[in-house]
């Protein structure tokens, strides 16, 4: 490969990265300088590539504030997409159930390489909740109830990989929650059968989660519950752990049937044209 197709292909790879990180802060807006200090690029190039983006209407700038947005060609790849990768809509029916169920938060949180993302958020109708995860917010792996339910689900060798990657920023930013310790709660997780995060992110805000998989055995996200500690008592934990596991079940009987409709549908011998 020449080295202007080497510099070319460096070139999709950091545009692909910041259109991710312009995603993950998708309601919140991205500044450049948050972009520049999470890509490590330095700020021309930033410019430069971000300014790609908008041509290509994957991305667009706030004109009063300066942040940056995904675009509506964004929004357009997206919804065709969801064709394909619908998870969210399979899972949103679940999600309001727990919500009306418990009227507490409920969440739907998908794995991003070692990283967890909250994908949804559906509000409960109890007066006082917590406000601890928000759509777009990411956790390394293990931090948080949903996220703590996707790494208890991997292999001993994946927990392993996630905490030696993300140890650092562990360390920096979540004292409370070294790699020893968590560690310690996949395997508490594993135990019972859901994880449980007892304010260790933000004091008071509790949460409860459980992961689930797909047809071949893949993580495929996490279903959580967030709540004040007062409302997340020993005997509650298992009541919530119950309609949890009832939704993991339903969620997953729904994935098996849309991978053995897609399967069947391309078995299927293609008609020609004439």
């Amino acid at each position: 490969m020449t080295a202007t197709a080497l510099n070319g292909a460096q070139s999709v790879d950091r545009a692909l990265a910041l259109l991710s990180m312009v995603g993950r802060h998708a309601n919140r807006g991205a500044s450049l300088t948050m972009l520049v200090e999470e890509s490590g690029l330095n700020k021309p190039t930033v410019r430069r590539l971000l300014l790609a983006l908008i041509r290509g209407g994957l991305v667009e700038q706030d004109k009063e504030s300066r942040l940056y947005y995904l675009g509506e060609e964004a929004f357009v790849l997206g919804t065709l997409a969801s064709q394909r990768f619908n998870l969210l809509e399979i899972c949103r029916e679940s999600l309001g159930r727990l919500s009306e169920r418990t009227q507490d938060t409920s969440f739907l949180s998908v794995r991003r390489d070692m990283l967890s993302l909250c994908l949804y958020r559906e509000e409960g109708t109890y007066p006082i909740r917590t406000h601890a995860l928000q759509m777009g917010f990411e956790h390394p792996l293990g931090v948080g109830a949903g996220s703590l339910a996707m790494l208890a689900a991997l292999s001993d060798a994946e927990v392993d990989e996630a905490l030696a990657a993300n140890e650092k920023v562990l360390l920096e930013h979540y004292p409370s929650l070294p790699p020893g310790r968590i560690r310690a709660d996949v395997a508490l997780t594993r135990q019972r059968g859901y994880s449980l995060n007892p304010g260790l992110i933000v004091a008071n805000s509790w949460g409860i989660g459980m992961a689930f998989s797909y047809p071949d055995g893949r993580l495929a996200g996490a279903l959580s519950i967030a709540a004040i500690d007062s409302r997340m008592q020993e005997a509650r934990q298992v009541e919530l752990a119950g309609y949890l596991k009832q939704e993991v079940a339903c969620i997953e009987k729904k994935l098996t049937a849309m991978f053995s409709a897609r399967k069947r549908a391309a078995e299927k011998p293609q008609t020609r044209r004439k």
